[in-house]
């Protein structure tokens, strides 16, 4: 085959996928991802290898060519097709019942709660952990670790995903990474990738990866002719989703951050297909109930089985469904329990503030002034009503600019990230 002009370097710094084993998969059923054999130009010295070593890496690679998806047609087995339209039933179902559960004036804490579970485990996937409390102090701007700030970014990246779903092209593409990386790798957010990046084995060579995305020469026609898919409205909502999601990350776009990436996107194909319209379904927590299948299923689509991507996002789909309602109730719950033991009389900032606790359990007064819209006086008054009801407890004993934590809120949401990693 034609090889691509420049520079052939670098790998992926940003994925875990692991080396795939006996998949079981039918190829053919719209046909496999190509390859080409390409010249490999290591970008560093080598000095720090063996001569052995030196000598051992091959002088070649083979690098993948996706097929264009705009105009194909995809067979999918009825039994598979029916599963799909009963998993995106069952999210239609989740979206309803948030709503029906907090009401749409105090919809927006739940909203927070399951974009920032979205995120989170989405982040996980790519073995970036942070506990609920952290995360939650992160997102008011404390000191954060490096983990939170990935994640803080990571929600930030959600919440443009689906800010940008009415328009779903290269450049709404380009903005979710941009927000992801920004302010952590500002060199390559939002920036199309310029080197050869893999997945997997060693850091000196792409020979023998468990996958070598194209050339970068070809990333900007795949990203051109997935735009073209994702304009699509003739497929089912989650086979067009999953068909999309596993191209994405078979272009690999990016040098950091395509796993990310990818699952903001399918947020926010479920809202630009109106699958959702007001929450965010916390699909990547049921990924995450077992990773090597889902990147299993990534290699499949790679060999040209659609079932098993298909079928892990109706999995998903299920499960998230079931842990959002387990959510969804706990949390409502504790906000009735909140309501009896402060006493606070409706319509004042202590009842306000028991509902904005459920969206961002970590606060300080500064925060409450400026989210209830109310004066310093009442903003501290509200807070220490929940603090002598035993709902808040101060992080630390300065008075100036202190953090205040719901710690039930964080358990509860600690026990859901527990129940999602939990294989059924």
């Amino acid at each position: 085959m034609t090889q691509p002009e420049g520079p052939v370097e670098g790998r992926d710094p940003d994925s875990s996928e692991p080396r795939s084993t006996d998949l079981g998969v039918r190829p053919g059923r719209f046909g496999p991802t190509g390859s080409e054999t390409l010249p490999w130009i290591p970008a560093y010295d080598l000095e720090v290898l063996s001569r052995r070593k030196r000598d051992a890496l091959p002088s070649t690679y083979d690098a993948a060519i996706p097929l264009d998806i705009a105009g194909t047609a995809f067979d999918i087995p009825s039994a598979l097709a029916a599963d799909a339209e009963d998993a995106a039933a069952t999210i239609i179902k989740l979206d309803a019942y948030v709503t029906a559960q907090f009401g749409l004036d105090d919809l927006a804490p739940m909203q927070s709660v399951l974009l920032r579970t979205e995120s989170a485990a989405s982040s996980q996937i790519e073995h970036i952990t942070v506990g609920a409390r952290q995360l939650a102090i992160a997102e008011l701007g404390g000191a954060a670790s490096r983990n939170a700030a990935l994640v803080v970014r990571n929600v930030q990246a959600m919440d443009a995903a689906i800010r940008l779903s009415d328009q779903l092209d290269t450049d709404s593409i380009l903005a979710m990474h941009a927000t992801l990386l920004a302010g952590h790798d500002p060199k390559h957010a939002g920036r199309l990738r310029d080197t050869q990046v893999w997945v997997g084995t060693s850091s000196f060579s792409p020979a023998g990866a468990a996958f070598v995305p194209p050339h970068p020469n070809r990333v900007k026609h795949g990203l051109d002719d997935l735009e073209r898919f994702l304009a699509r409205d003739d497929l089912p909502v989650l086979l067009h989703a999953a068909i999309a999601h596993a191209q994405f990350e078979t272009i690999h776009p990016f040098t950091d951050g395509n796993g990310r990436t990818g699952r903001a996107l399918l947020q926010a194909m479920l809202r630009h297909r109106e699958l959702t319209s007001r929450v965010t379904v916390p699909i990547s927590a049921g990924l995450l109930t077992d990773t090597r299948r889902y990147f299993d299923a990534l290699t499949a689509y790679r060999a040209g089985d659609l079932e098993p991507i298909l079928d892990q996002l109706c999995e998903a789909s299920s499960l998230a469904a079931v842990h959002g309602r387990w959510l969804v109730d706990r949390l409502a719950r504790l906000r009735e329990s909140w309501v009896d033991t402060a006493g606070a009389r409706a319509g004042s900032a202590g009842r306000r503030l028991l509902t904005v606790l459920i969206g961002q359990p970590a606060i300080n007064v500064a925060w409450v002034e400026q989210k209830l819209h109310v004066s310093n006086t009442a903003a501290r008054r509200a807070v220490e009503q929940s603090v002598a009801a035993g709902i808040l407890t101060a992080t630390t004993d300065r008075s100036r600019d202190r953090v205040f934590v719901a710690r039930e809120v964080v358990d509860i949401l600690d026990e859901f990230a527990e129940r999602a990693g939990r294989r059924s």
